[in-house]
């Protein structure tokens, strides 16, 4: 698992089809590219549940851990900028010197391809709503020249409407490729999920955006990444959106790279802040730049503030050298063996591995769930229930991965399983310890392990 001191050293993965299928907005169908084989200022909009107490009952933890894997909180806008992290973020600008600091690249679909996605900050019809400092960010990105004009107004060639993740990564060279060598940006927002939510497996989707992310990495481009909104369209899609977030958060995290919650600051508004049509942001009659309580009713306006905040944060860390924004940011306890599990503090979680160089090869076989051959190493997760709840896990596999997800009582072993899925289980579970195991698969060439991505959650 990546630690904050050492964060990415993944080149992207090379794309190929995979699965297809119905989009939005009206655009032809796509081939899914699977990646891979088989703040004050904030408090606006920083509103939501809380976390449901999931600590372990008998870990015995003094306080939260200094060092280890990220772990980025579900009650706030926007991840945690401690020093470590800060450094990390000015390690991987480094590896694109020629970088422009005042450029940032949209990478996305219609929720990004629309005028009404930060354009309205190149212009005079700008209402901070009191958050005066964050003038100085839009004079900065003012100043950027996005192949002959600022990047608030520039149109994406990677944001279109109707793509899912894969689009970016399709042809050669690809969208993305073609953005970032047309504006040469320090910076980007990347958001897709929306229609991926609707057709797109967890793999390929998890895939896919490691993909993106880490393609922007390799020349120096860091990208904000956010989760998506409610489909209040299709209860089947919204069902997914969870999950589909939860994949996103922990590749935020994997990689140390600031991740807004989008989709939490849409809950407490009237229509989640959405269109009629459930699917798109809505933005205010005040204008999409209206950051005044009255125009933060409306998810347009939201999303441009949590980006601008974003993007505010990355520019005083990396082009001005802030040391640190956050004093500490949670870390992950744990080997993820069965005597040293992964210990998940709080729900829902989401969380990164790889059983590449984690875990151990315990189970070869989980009998009371399957008879597939689970002989490579898995990793253990473990979280505490006060009261009954119901919990879904899932897992992407990364790359060249097959991994299985497991659901069992603390400690258990193969004739413990309760439910098994090669992505996504659900169980209505009683008080008390439990486990989550990701194993690795045995094909006929051998096993499969890699990088994962997975999310516990209650519900």
């Amino acid at each position: 698992m990546l630690s904050a001191p050492g964060l990415p050293g993944c080149g992207a993965p090379t794309p190929r089809a995979g699965d297809a299928g119905p989009i939005l907005d009206g655009a032809p169908a796509l081939d899914a590219t699977d990646a891979g084989a088989t703040d004050a200022d904030a408090s606006a909009v920083d509103a939501g549940t809380g976390t449901l107490d999931a600590g372990m009952s008998d870990a015995g933890m003094p306080g939260p851990p200094t060092s280890g894997p990220l772990l980025y909180p579900f009650d706030r806008a926007h991840s945690p900028l401690p020093l470590d992290v800060a450094d990390a973020l000015r390690d991987l600008a480094a590896r694109g010197p020629s970088q422009r600091e005042d450029v940032f690249a949209k990478v996305g679909d219609s929720i990004t391809a629309t005028p009404t996605f930060l354009q309205c900050f190149a212009g005079t019809r700008v209402d901070l709503g009191g958050r005066g400092a964050l003038q100085a960010t839009i004079d900065h990105f003012r100043a950027g020249d996005a192949a002959g004009t600022t990047p608030f107004e520039r149109t994406s060639v990677a944001a279109v409407s109707g793509w899912s993740a894969s689009a970016a990564l399709a042809g050669s060279p690809s969208p993305l490729t073609q953005e970032l060598n047309a504006v040469h940006p320090r910076f980007a927002s990347l958001m897709f999920g929306t229609n991926d939510a609707g057709f797109v497996d967890l793999d390929s989707y998890g895939r896919n955006m490691t993909a993106l992310v880490d393609g922007m990495l390799a020349v120096g481009t860091l990208p904000v990444l956010s989760s998506i909104p409610p489909r209040d369209d299709s209860s089947t899609a919204d069902a997914r959106v969870p999950v589909f977030n939860a994949v996103v958060r922990a590749l935020a995290q994997s990689r140390g790279l600031p991740f807004v919650d989008f989709h939490r600051a849409l809950l407490p508004l009237a229509r989640h802040g959405l269109a009629s049509d459930g699917v798109h942001p809505q933005t205010s009659t005040l204008g999409a730049c209206n950051l005044t309580p009255a125009g933060l009713t409306m998810g347009g306006n939201v999303r441009n503030l949590l980006v601008l905040e974003a993007l505010d944060r990355l520019r005083r860390t990396v082009v001005l050298g802030e040391d640190a924004l956050d004093a500490e940011a949670p870390r992950l306890r744990g080997t993820g063996t069965n005597a040293d599990p992964f210990a998940v503090p709080s729900l829902p979680f989401a969380g990164h591995a790889d059983t590449r160089v984690e875990g151990e090869r315990a189970v070869a076989r989980w009998d009371a769930c399957s008879m597939a051959d689970e002989g490579g190493p898995e990793v253990r997760f473990r979280f505490h229930l006060d009261a009954p709840t119901r919990i879904t896990a899932a897992v992407s596999s990364g790359r060249g991965a097959d991994l299985d997800i497991h659901l069992l009582p603390a400690r258990g072993g193969p004739a413990d399983c309760l439910v098994r899925d090669n992505r996504q289980v659900a169980r209505d579970l009683p008080a008390g310890d439990w486990d989550v195991v990701v194993d690795t698969f045995v094909g006929r060439g051998g096993a499969l392990p890699g990088e994962l991505f997975v999310a516990i959650l209650p519900g």
